[in-house]
């Protein structure tokens, strides 16, 4: 059983998804420190001008965990939000397709970041029609410590096997995984060039810019097919 875990991102980027597809269980950890200006409330999309970040206003008091932090209603950002979608995507081919959720998400008044993020979240998976469980971290009863809390998750839902980012072990204790008889592997993501709007490719942009421009071809693409 292979597990990843990851914070709650605000429209997150494909390295993103490629973990949840490689997974079979994947854990959206919501009860660590928030961490303010990067990105879990805030993304990228691209538009004729180049990148732009779009930004989910917080109420974050230090040191508050993701599923404490609460969303800055008084700034209209969900109507700016789907209007940047609406500006940036509406000529690509599926943007239509999927323009009904947004529209719907963005309508809806959110009181917790966390919130917006696993529906959105589950959105993609469901779009992407990935396979991979989904698991929220703050349902389970976990250690403090980082390498402890990654080794409770994967023994409490039966992983021997852990999907790390790239850089993982810059913060993990690997010895403790061997210890516990539970394999890591880190992820080798290497990024699909696709067909966008506005010129040369760019890459690292928010998932829904492949799943805008590419549709149901989205999932092979992300493969690397």
């Amino acid at each position: 059983m292979l597990i990843t875990i990851h914070q709650p991102q605000y429209l997150p980027w494909l390295g993103y998804l490629d973990k949840i597809d490689k997974a079979d269980v994947f854990v959206i950890l919501d009860n660590v420190q928030f961490k303010k200006n990067e990105w879990q409330n805030r993304n990228r999309i691209k538009t004729a001008q180049g990148c732009q970040w779009i930004t989910v206003p917080v109420l974050y008091r230090f040191p508050e965990k993701i599923d404490e932090v609460r969303i800055n209603n008084k700034a209209n950002w969900g109507r700016k939000h789907l209007q940047a979608l609406i500006t940036n995507y509406s000529k690509s081919i599926y943007f239509d397709n999927y323009k009904i959720f947004f529209e719907d998400i963005f309508s809806r008044s959110w009181d917790r970041l966390v919130d917006i993020n696993v529906a959105i979240i589950k959105f993609l998976i469901s779009a992407l029609d990935l396979k991979t469980k989904l698991v929220i971290a703050s349902d389970l009863k976990l250690r403090e410590e980082p390498t402890e809390r990654l080794i409770d998750i994967c023994k409490t839902l039966n992983g021997n096997k852990y999907l790390a980012g790239k850089d993982g072990n810059k913060y993990m204790d690997l010895e403790l995984f061997e210890k516990e008889g539970i394999e890591v592997i880190f992820q080798d993501f290497k990024h699909p060039v696709y067909n966008q709007l506005f010129g040369d490719f760019e890459p690292y942009m928010s998932a829904v810019d492949l799943l805008f421009n590419c549709g149901d071809n989205s999932l092979e693409i992300l493969r690397g097919n």
